[in-house]
């Protein structure tokens, strides 16, 4: 089968598209926004980069950061459209199907292309805000009912996008809950793990922007600082609004929190792998990538539960607690107070997820499942070529 998948340039798009290596299907991308990079990862992939600009003139970059007004004028007869390329790029592979990732990044922008194809079918994956946050914009609620409905396939990481899709309109067929990035790899993460008794880090998120929910957390822990005096806090993937929240707050005499910026997936599991309690916070997301690091690396989970998705994994209280209001402070202090007065309760959670959730995230394991819905998508395609 050929499968053209239509994605931004992002590592969960990568590890996703890798599940296809060795499949038996010609796999092709077009990076969306063209970061003109050629991805070694996806060294099996045609992929279709450079496509941007009809000349890429000396000195772009330098007109780019320093006269935005000239930047534009020049784009306007420099750049190509992606649905000119996309059209072009369609003639020359003819493509069985075409996989989009993302509804307003890389599906609403192809719609007027793929109308004219029906021919081909159209798979779809969500991830993290892409409907539950954006159904509430106008312009994307609006791009999300026109296009819905001409989708003949969708992917999602977690089923509480799979019933907003109905309701905007989607009438295919649902081929699943995945991670978005795909499976772990447990060869690499395993001999990260430290035993239960070894740790004593408290891990947080550190994402306000948008979305993100640090700050509140961050309020709650310096109030916290005697009972948390024995803990390692790390701050991790922080962003200039926490980073300014930290220098501005009363902690310059505290020896026990550390603030880190942007860091590479290793070292996030490597911090989980030695973390007690994580604690992730944020207004809108799907099934959050660190809750499921979280889980495989054995710290115990506090995490928001927007529109309900954490709850598709996080029992609350058995294996893990949920924050119900990530605004509410007070309820997050509880939260925090309730965890570290509870050993048993941190070690049975863990248990628990280590035994019953971790193995549902082996790489090979969502690769496998994964494999038997294109497999399925396969069969439909061929079956209609039979039928007409």
């Amino acid at each position: 089968m050929k499968i053209l998948m239509v994605s931004i340039f992002a590592p969960h798009f990568f590890n996703w598209a890798e599940q296809l290596k060795d499949s038996g299907h010609e796999v092709y991308w077009l990076d969306v926004f063209d970061s003109n990079t050629r991805v070694e990862q996806l060294d099996f992939v045609d992929q279709i980069i450079g496509w941007r600009y009809k000349w890429d003139y000396p000195g772009r970059y330098f007109v780019k950061k320093n006269s935005p007004v000239l930047n534009r004028l020049i784009n306007r007869f420099n750049q190509r459209d992606l649905k000119a390329v996309l059209k072009k790029k369609i003639q020359e592979i003819k493509p069985d199907v075409v996989h989009s990732f993302v509804m307003y990044l890389a599906t609403a922008p192809i719609f007027e292309v793929m109308k004219n194809h029906p021919e081909i079918k159209w798979i779809y994956s969500s991830w993290g805000s892409d409907l539950y946050y954006y159904r509430n914009q106008p312009k994307h609620l609006k791009d999300m009912n026109l296009v819905f409905p001409d989708l003949d396939f969708m992917f999602s990481d977690c089923h509480r996008d799979s019933l907003l899709a109905r309701e905007h309109g989607f009438k295919g067929k649902f081929l699943g809950v995945f991670p978005g990035r795909g499976g772990f790899n447990f060869k690499i993460s395993d001999p990260l793990l430290k035993s239960f008794e070894k740790r004593n880090t408290l891990l947080i998120k550190g994402y306000q922007g948008k979305h993100g929910r640090c700050i509140p957390v961050l309020e709650e822990i310096l109030r916290l600082k005697t009972e948390l005096k024995n803990y390692k806090i790390v701050v991790f993937g922080a962003d200039m609004e926490v980073v300014d929240f930290v220098e501005n707050s009363e902690t310059e005499d505290w020896n026990n929190l550390v603030v880190l910026r942007k860091i590479s997936e290793l070292e996030v599991l490597k911090l989980m792998g030695e973390s007690l309690i994580y604690i992730g916070n944020s207004l809108s997301d799907g099934m959050p990538n660190t809750l499921l690091e979280a889980i495989i690396m054995g710290a115990f989970p506090i995490q928001s539960n927007p529109g309900g998705a954490s709850a598709e994994l996080i029992k609350n209280g058995i294996n893990g607690l949920l924050i119900q209001n990530p605004e509410d402070a007070v309820e997050i202090k509880d939260l925090i107070k309730m965890a570290i007065s509870d050993e048993v309760r941190l070690k049975n959670a863990v248990a628990y997820n280590l035994q019953y959730i971790k193995p549902k995230f082996e790489r090979n394991f969502i690769r496998q499942n994964v494999l038997m819905q294109y497999k399925q998508v396969e069969e439909e395609i061929k079956n209609k070529k039979i039928g007409n």
